[in-house]
């Protein structure tokens, strides 16, 4: 059984724990800094946003982990393939970036040195700003101008719970925007067309414990029939009794399947085989996948007390969906990613 949040709820109670754990598929939940009880140092906010189209995408990252912040970008390219991946590094900033406490509204501004990323939203359309110069370590100056539309009507929004007293992950995915505009690497331009480019966001808040590992996938993609599919999967954060993150997208609208585990090779033995195919199966049948990575985005962070190990694969999904009405959604060699995330923080 999984808990469905219906109706608008405060997130957290007097004591700072999750007061209606669940699922939801609008921002339901109220967030507020003040209701947290835990030291500034061990609260995080991200805004995380992926666009990308069949051939190349970029990611950016605006986060205060309390204790530190970063903004950070990856730029992939499906073609070669090949990615690389810097981030700019700040000391405490522990709530001093006023990030939205919504999802929906508000702007997320960071600047260090001459790194600078500004996120944008009224409601309605998104656009990302921004630049980070000697992006790649190369002399590769990097910038960007991108606006989001076409907003779904549902997405997936979970609260979730530690077994810990007044820890908690508040977060939404949400998939399937439309992308247009483009970001430039030196003086080559890559263009977002606004019909078959797209996004996602991963929104987070929350106090978490101090090492944990966790699975993630998002996939976003334009069918046959032009309709827009995406999907977000995951798990390992946090106590997931009331709820899953497990969520199919379809022409806006989400649909709750079962809890899926992500299969990789020689990962019960405890050496990952991350570029062989993965599978990728829900416990109620729902979904059925089959993944074939080309990238393995590693950028590990290793200071023994403080650790951020990424596995993030970009590669192509096939295999089949069942939505809440029992159609069938059927893809083949539809890109997307996952990812294995190891992190003491």
């Amino acid at each position: 059984m999984q808990t469905q949040i219906t109706s608008p709820t405060r997130l957290l109670d007097g004591e700072g724990n999750v007061a209606a754990p669940g699922y939801a598929k609008q921002p339901l939940f109220e967030y507020n800094r003040a209701d947290i009880k835990a030291k500034k140092s061990r609260i995080k906010e991200w805004d995380y946003y992926y666009v990308g189209n069949e051939k190349y995408a970029i990611c950016l990252t605006i986060s205060d982990m309390g204790y530190i912040g970063a903004m950070s970008l990856t730029v992939m390219d499906f073609v070669t393939p090949s990615q690389f991946t810097n981030s700019s590094v700040f000391l405490f900033p522990m709530g001093k970036l006023n990030m939205p406490v919504r999802s929906e509204e508000g702007t997320c501004h960071c600047k260090n040195g001459k790194v600078e990323m500004t996120f944008e939203s009224d409601g309605s359309v998104r656009r990302l700003t921004g630049i980070y110069p000697n992006a790649d370590k190369l002399g590769t100056d990097v910038s960007w101008d991108i606006t989001l539309t076409d907003m779904p009507d549902e997405s997936m929004v979970i609260a979730t719970p530690f077994d810990k007293k007044g820890h908690f992950y508040l977060n939404q995915k949400i998939n399937c925007m439309t992308a247009s505009g483009a970001f430039k690497l030196g003086d080559k331009e890559c263009v977002f067309d606004g019909e078959n480019s797209f996004a996602t966001l991963d929104w987070g808040r929350g106090v978490w414990t101090y090492d944990n590992t966790w699975y993630w996938s998002s996939l976003n993609a334009r069918l046959t029939d032009g309709s827009k599919f995406g999907w977000n999967l995951g798990y390992g954060f946090g106590n997931t009794s009331a709820a899953s993150e497990d969520m199919l997208f379809y022409e806006g609208k989400a649909h709750k399947i079962g809890r899926v585990k992500f299969e990789i090779p020689g990962d019960e033995e405890g050496n990952p085989e991350y570029m062989a195919d993965w599978h990728f199966k829900s416990d109620d049948g729902r979904l059925d996948m089959i993944f074939r990575p080309i990238i393995d985005r590693y950028e590990p962070i290793d200071l023994k007390i403080l650790c951020m190990i990424p596995h993030q694969v970009f590669g192509y999904f096939s295999g089949k969906c069942i939505l809440d009405d029992g159609k069938e959604i059927e893809i083949e060699n539809v890109l997307g990613f996952a990812e294995k995330v190891h992190n003491k923080w």
